[in-house]
């Protein structure tokens, strides 16, 4: 059965400037490597749709999807944080990224495909039910999960972040729902700053210190993440697919290898075998070296795959 494939033009078009790391460029440095693996043609395509405003709801305040949808510019850009902007077409991509998740969701509940991945901008791990951060407006993959709950009556809905950054928003809106189990790997101390001394019973924070490779990551995935998720038994997985912990990408220091996205996916993948009906959900977050960023998402795409 095919992977999906889920993206949409407008993910292009939200820009923050000419020297902002998280630029329209990571969707064809993840889409050319594909097409240069034949593997682009043999996944199942679709276009993102816009999430719905109660879809929204589920995770984020009323006031702050008003705001957001009231801060869109009609031209030049508008600043959420020192991080984040917004252009004409980033109001309307950040509906399409989390409508990506929640198609995804629809799709491998449905039993059209085995797993998904979203290939979309702007990312969403740091936005909280109530604050834009870290590139960060809507929390896709958080949207995707409550989907989950709420559509489709899921009681145990897991989320891997192997992102080098700690997904604090997603740890912030579902800190107190036992439904939903977060496992997150991420370099400390570093930006959010979050994560290192939080965490619960179904919150399995995993700091590494810079430095950290392969061996370290493996480890904390191997004797942290794994058993946990073990004992959850998930009746779906989702995946913040977040490529900055890679060795060449400077936004961080953690020394991982393309390798290591194959086989993080593929011990997911044994699990969501043996608990999930294999329904894996994964949808992009970070990653800056556009080269390394390539190559990491289609070592996972194609441990995803099957191919």
């Amino acid at each position: 059965m095919q992977t999906a494939y889920i993206t949409h033009p407008l993910c292009l078009k939200h820009d923050m400037g000419a020297h902002h790391p998280e630029c329209p460029a990571r969707i064809h440095a993840i889409e050319d490597q594909l097409i240069a693996s034949g593997l682009f043609g043999y996944l199942q395509h679709h276009e993102a749709p816009e999430a719905t405003r109660e879809q929204l709801l589920r995770v984020h305040d009323a006031d702050y999807v008003d705001a957001i949808a009231a801060a869109a510019p009609q031209h030049g850009r508008v600043e959420l944080d020192g991080d984040t902007s917004m252009n004409p077409y980033t109001y309307p991509a950040a509906l399409r990224a989390a409508g990506a998740a929640v198609m995804a969701v629809d799709l491998v509940m449905a039993g059209r495909v085995e797993n998904a991945f979203c290939n979309v901008r702007p990312p969403g791990h740091h936005a909280e039910s109530a604050r834009a951060m870290g590139f960060c407006i809507f929390n896709n993959v958080a949207i995707g999960v409550a989907h989950a709950l709420a559509a489709h009556g899921l009681g145990r809905v897991a989320i891997a972040d192997f992102d080098v950054h700690h997904g604090n928003g997603t740890e912030q809106i579902f800190h107190d729902d036992p439904r939903v189990m977060l496992c997150s790997t991420f370099q400390h101390p570093f930006y959010p700053y979050a994560g290192a001394d939080s965490g619960n019973d179904h919150i399995i924070n995993v700091p590494l210190p810079a430095g950290t490779g392969s061996e370290g990551f493996r480890e904390a995935v191997t004797s942290r993440w794994l058993p946990a998720l073990e004992r959850f038994k998930p009746e779906l997985l989702l995946i913040s697919a977040g490529f900055d912990a890679h060795r060449e990408d400077d936004m961080a220091m953690l020394k991982l290898v393309d390798a290591d996205y194959g086989w993080v996916t593929e011990q997911l993948k044994l699990l969501a075998e043996k608990y999930c009906h294999k329904r894996i959900v994964s949808t992009l977050e970070g990653g800056y070296e556009l080269h390394a960023l390539g190559r990491s998402a289609m070592a996972h795409i194609k441990v995803l795959s099957g191919l």
